[in-house]
C-alpha cells in the first residue's frame, strides 16, 4: 500500500501540539463518520484513515517511532536492536525485503488500509479474509434553553436522547452559549465500538427584569415621591427571593444601591454569587385630588420661603 501520511491527513504540521492534533480530529471526524455519510464509500475510508491517523499521533511514545521510521515505526524495536547488533541504521527503510538477515515486511498487505489500524480496531471477520473495524459512535449536539432564574439554581432535567430518556443536573451558573459534555450518551458505536459523547450548549433567555454582567445583576425599581423624600421600606425582588430594602429620606432619582450576594451564582462554587445593583427610578403622582394639590401648593410656597432665606 502507498505511505500514508499521518499529519496530512488530519491537515497539521509536525510541530503541532497536542490540542491541535485533538481538535483536527474531532473536527474531521465528526465530517466524515458513517453515520453522517452512510453511503459514501471516500468518506468511510477517510474516516478510517483519520482515526489510524489519530491513534498514532496522539501517542507521544508511537508519535516518536513514526517520525523516526515513517510507516514502519511498529518495526522500531527491532531496527534499532539490528542496529545495535550489527552497527547498521533502517532509518527510512521501506518495502518488504531481506536485510541484514531481517526480515522486515512492508507496512500493510495490499488491503485498503494498514495491518496496523486492523489490528487496532480488531479483527472481526468470519471465515476467509472479511475484517470489520469498530467505529467509535457519532457525538451528538443539543441545544437546551433556559431561563435565568432556572440558570440561577442547580436542577435536573430529563432530555430525550436518541429515543431514551436521560436526566441531567444542571449545576447552577451555567453561562449563555457555554457546552457541558455528557460521556456515552451520543450515537451507538458500530461493531462493538463506543458511544460518542453528548455536548449540551445552553442558550438563557433575556430578562426583562434583570441585565446581567458576569455574575452580577442590575435592576430598575420605581420609587414612589412620598418614600424618596420622607423615606421608608420597600420590597425587591431577587432571583431567589424578595428583600426588604430601607429607603433614606431625600433619596434622588437614579440612585443606585448594591445588594451583595443577591446577583448570579458562580459556576460550581457553592455558597458564591455576584452582587445585585439597584437603580431607583422615581415615579411622580398622577390623578391628584384637590385636596392634595392643595398640599402640593403649599408645600411649595414653603419652600419657596426656605429658599429665600438660605439666601
Amino acid at each position: 500500500m502507498a505511505y500514508i501520511d499521518y499529519y496530512k491527513v488530519l491537515g497539521i504540521n509536525k510541530d503541532a501540539t497536542e490540542k491541535d492534533i485533538k481538535n483536527a480530529y474531532r473536527k474531521l471526524a465528526r465530517k466524515y463518520h458513517p453515520d453522517i455519510n452512510p453511503d459514501d464509500a471516500e468518506a468511510n475510508k477517510k474516516f478510517q484513515e483519520i482515526n489510524e491517523a489519530n491513534e498514532v499521533l496522539s501517542d507521544a511514545v508511537k508519535r516518536k517511532k513514526y517520525d523516526q521510521y515513517g510507516e514502519n515505526w511498529q518495526h522500531a524495536d527491532a531496527y534499532e536492536q539490528a542496529g545495535q547488533q550489527g552497527n547498521r541504521s533502517y532509518s527510512g527503510y521501506s518495502g518488504g525485503g531481506q536485510q541484514g538477515g531481517y526480515n522486515f515486511e512492508s507496512f500493510g498487505d495490499g488491503d485498503d488500509f494498514s495491518d496496523f489500524f486492523q489490528s487496532m480496531f480488531g479483527n472481526m471477520g468470519g471465515a476467509g479474509n472479511g475484517r470489520q473495524a469498530r467505529y467509535r459512535g457519532q457525538d451528538y449536539n443539543a441545544t437546551l434553553s433556559l431561563s435565568l432564574a432556572d440558570a440561577s439554581a442547580t436542577h435536573k432535567q430529563t432530555l430525550a436522547v436518541n429515543g431514551k430518556n436521560i436526566r441531567i443536573t444542571i449545576p447552577a451558573g451555567v453561562e449563555n452559549g457555554q457546552t457541558i459534555k455528557i460521556p456515552g450518551h451520543g450515537g451507538p458505536g458500530t461493531n462493538g465500538g463506543p458511544p460518542g459523547d453528548l455536548y449540551i450548549t445552553f442558550n438563557l433567555a433575556d430578562n426583562p427584569q434583570f441585565k446581567r454582567s458576569g455574575n452580577d445583576l442590575y435592576t430598575t425599581v420605581p420609587l414612589d415621591l412620598y418614600k424618596a423624600v420622607l423615606g421608608g421600606e420597600i420590597t425587591i425582588e431577587t432571583l431567589n427571593g424578595r428583600v426588604k430594602v430601607k429607603i433614606p429620606p431625600e433619596t434622588q432619582n437614579g440612585t443606585r444601591i448594591k445588594l451583595k450576594g443577591k446577583g448570579f451564582p458562580v459556576y460550581k462554587k457553592d455558597n458564591e454569587s455576584g452582587d445585585l445593583y439597584v437603580t431607583y427610578e422615581l415615579r411622580l403622582p398622577t390623578g391628584l385630588s384637590e385636596r392634595e394639590k392643595e398640599l402640593f401648593t403649599e408645600l411649595a410656597k414653603a419652600r419657596s420661603k426656605t429658599d429665600e432665606n438660605v439666601k
